[in-house]
């Protein structure tokens, strides 16, 4: 099965399992994986809490921005993993709605998420509150999610297989 679109972009909270399911995405389909994250510190020469820390969160904004522009624009097809704020800004939410472009929103629970998250390396937003933060932005980002999202895939208690299976049936006519 080889979906339709040009593009697969995952997007959700960090710690959904975007890089994970993209890496099985990607084996499967025998398509890129492209990570917004890896990217920006490809791009920068700097990790993502090196740029938080430095240049602040308007920054990285812009960086994640840049990077999924590059990954919409390049030849197809690909899996994106997105970044977890990529869709704060409306800019990226009217790329990712471009005709061609299947969105999948990966979302879990704010416990499933502040388990998987906490043990990120590169989670600058998440200071000494993880649990609080991130319910916070499951809160404020949950509309823009959904405003992307061509198809919604909940991930908790669930394999990254049985995950991965999920997004491949619900692109399969993307």
């Amino acid at each position: 099965m080889s979906p339709a679109c040009e593009h697969v972009v995952l997007v959700g909270l960090m710690g959904v399992g975007k890089s994970t399911v993209g890496a099985r995405l990607s084996e499967v389909l025998g398509w890129p994986l492209v990570d917004s994250d890896e990217q920006v510190e490809a791009a920068t020469g700097r990790t993502v809490r090196e740029i938080f820390e430095r240049d602040g969160e308007a920054a990285f904004r812009g960086f994640e921005a840049r990077a999924l522009a590059e990954a919409l624009d390049a030849p197809g097809p690909s899996i994106i993993a997105a970044a977890g704020g990529v869709v704060l800004t409306e800019e990226n939410r009217r790329r990712l709605k471009a005709p061609r472009i299947d969105v999948v929103w990966l979302k879990a629970s704010a416990a499933t998420v502040t388990v998987r998250a906490v043990e990120g390396v590169h989670r600058p937003l998440l200071a000494d509150d993880p649990a609080g933060v991130l319910a916070r932005m499951a809160v404020e980002r949950e509309p823009l999610y959904r405003e992307v999202a061509d198809h919604v895939v909940d991930v908790d208690g669930r394999s990254v297989e049985e995950v991965t299976d999920s997004v491949l049936e619900v692109i399969g006519a993307c």
